[in-house]
């Protein structure tokens, strides 16, 4: 019996074909996102075949929008956003400002109204969340000076948007703007902007009194009754729930609201595995968000106004960015923090579309300024990745820069120090097992040092005068500044098999004498892992039975296939 299943069909269709052009874009050596949108396109309503459903798409985004700031908000303290707010509410304002007044000039040769133009300039000043975030990610900036002052950007950003959402309406009855419904006067404008505020205020406050001392609570309960799935489904309501009712209740955001409930977790000793559980789900809906983005672009635009996207073009991938660069060096940042900045904000997305959606339904804003909007998204998107490519390229000559001592704020260089060890052991991740390893090698007398990816972690075993190296273990980087080419032994301590196999694999490659320990939790892992060249896998129940069987009888029994101790 046939059934119309538009959600699983575009579920389905979004999914698979991300992962074949996204597989296809990484092979190319190009971010895996250009496959994402090159599939929404594909499943778009502009293209022949088979047509996914474009609601049900955004709604699904949303989702992922909300794990997303929520497991940024994980790695993100109340005094890491305070730390930055000096450079990011102002800067972020200005930028505000002043690409929109560029945007309002660009609409005015286009022949638009002032009213229109000011919506169409506000929409190309906002930043996608996404793309910000993933960007950042990606290349471990999150936890870095320039990452913080990006998020508390895009903080900024956001809230500002939730005034333009009050603001809008009131400019679209100046206008004069028939049937749009609009049940005030512009004289109630004031207390409405005021409420809007009361109502952000009234959140964070709410957050940081209460949630802050409820949501680790509740989650520390869950964790006594042992039950993984409780655990994980506690997250995912503590996430989706409070970003819900922020934007049911307060008129926030839904990332605003999961990134404030994510930063409300971050100090609590749940944080990390919070962010692990739910880390599948937050990078499946991210995708999601990329295949709805790429739905919504019309080839044609590019065909019937090449001047006004050329000029829509100009204001996000030139004048964003060199704004905020030029706003972040008067405030005395490096230039490689500035420079990254200005890349993370070289796009446009999802506050975007509410605002041409918004703006269009007001009658305020054409279709063509959403289509406009919509096509410099997708080309924004598209060519972001190549921006920090480029500072990749810049690296070495704006660490010259930064190294200037006229400079107050140095800035965390890219290139990590070399250890200096030699015949030492790494330890990978420092949690029970690893601390356990680490103790015994202290013992013994022999020389290691500890790669840990949790920036508080890594602090703390710092203070007890270890070597510490903070950062993911798989990064090539990372890998570097451990000396593996000198080192006596590697112990993979990460429960993370997939990861694992990464770093053992490129181990190997530095030295074919390295003794490779690792761990595992299946016998697909055990496998896994060997064929990633590790000399020695323990599977952790496997080692429990033996315990078992050794104090019921006596003895230990030798696993098939795996080497004596």
């Amino acid at each position: 019996m046939p059934h119309h299943t538009p959600l699983i069909g575009t579920v389905v269709a979004g999914l698979v074909l991300a992962f074949l052009f996204g597989t296809a874009a990484n092979r190319l050596k190009i971010s895996p996102l250009v496959g994402y949108l090159l599939a929404g396109i594909i499943v778009g309503p502009y293209t022949p075949g088979f047509v996914a459903d474009q609601p049900i798409a955004s709604e699904l985004a949303e989702i992922g929008v909300i794990l997303l700031m929520f497991g940024v908000g994980l790695h993100f303290s109340l005094r890491d956003l305070l730390s930055v707010k000096a450079v990011a509410i102002p800067g972020a304002l200005i930028q505000i400002t002043l690409s929109t007044l560029v945007g309002m000039g660009v609409a005015k040769l286009i022949g638009w109204t002032a009213g229109t133009g000011f919506v169409f300039g506000l929409a190309l000043s906002i930043a996608s969340t996404v793309v910000l975030t993933r960007s950042l990610q990606e290349r471990r900036l999150v936890q870095t000076e320039r990452g913080k002052i990006a998020i508390g950007w895009l903080v900024v950003q956001d809230l500002s948007m939730v005034i333009a959402l009050v603001l809008i309406p009131a400019i679209a009855e100046v206008m004069n703007a028939k049937g749009s419904g609009i049940p005030y006067n512009t004289a109630d404008l004031v207390p409405v902007v005021a409420i809007t505020m009361a109502k952000a205020v009234a959140f964070i406050a709410l957050m940081l009194v209460i949630g802050k001392r409820v949501i680790p609570e509740v989650l520390h309960f869950i964790v006594h009754t042992g039950s993984r799935e409780l655990f994980r489904l506690a997250v995912l309501v503590i996430a989706l729930g409070i970003a819900y009712s922020a934007s049911e209740f307060f008129g926030i955001s839904f990332a605003l609201g999961a990134f404030f409930a994510g930063m409300m977790l971050s100090e609590s000793t749940l944080s990390q595995r919070a962010a692990e559980e739910t880390l599948p789900l937050r990078d499946a809906f991210a995708v999601l968000f990329f295949v709805s983005v790429g739905m919504l672009f019309n080839p044609a635009v590019v065909v019937k106004n090449p001047f006004a996207l050329l000029g829509t073009l100009f204001v996000v991938l030139v004048f964003n960015p060199v704004t905020a660069y030029i706003v972040v060096r008067v405030f005395r940042h490096p230039i490689a923090t500035a420079i990254t900045i200005g890349a993370s904000l070289a796009q446009i997305g999802e506050f975007s579309f509410v605002l041409a959606s918004f703006g269009v339904g007001l009658k305020i804003l054409p279709q063509e300024g959403q289509d406009l909007i919509l096509a410099v998204a997708i080309f924004s998107i598209l060519l972001n990745p190549f921006y920090f490519a480029a500072i990749a390229q810049l690296k070495k000559r704006l660490q010259l820069v930064d190294a200037m001592p006229s400079k107050p704020i140095v800035e965390e260089p890219e290139e990590l120090q070399v250890t200096k060890l030699t015949g030492h052991a790494v330890i990978i991740g420092y949690g029970r097992v690893g601390s356990i390893l680490g103790a015994r090698l202290k013992a013994e007398g022999h020389p290691y040092l500890v790669i840990e990816d949790r920036k508080q972690s890594a602090e703390a075993i710092r203070q007890t005068g270890v070597e510490v190296i903070q950062g993911n273990a798989a990064d090539p980087r990372i890998i570097k500044a451990a000396n593996l080419s000198e080192a006596r032994w590697l112990f993979i301590a990460i429960p993370d098999g997939f990861e694992a196999g990464q770093v053992a694999e490129q181990a190997r490659k530095l030295n074919a004498n390295l003794d490779i320990i690792a761990r595992a939790h299946s016998d697909a892992e055990v496998e896994h892992l060997q064929k990633h060249k590790a000399d020695f896998v323990i599977m952790g129940e496997r080692e429990i039975a033996m315990g078992m069987i050794e104090h019921a009888f006596g003895d230990k029994p030798q696993a098939s296939g795996e080497k004596p101790l």
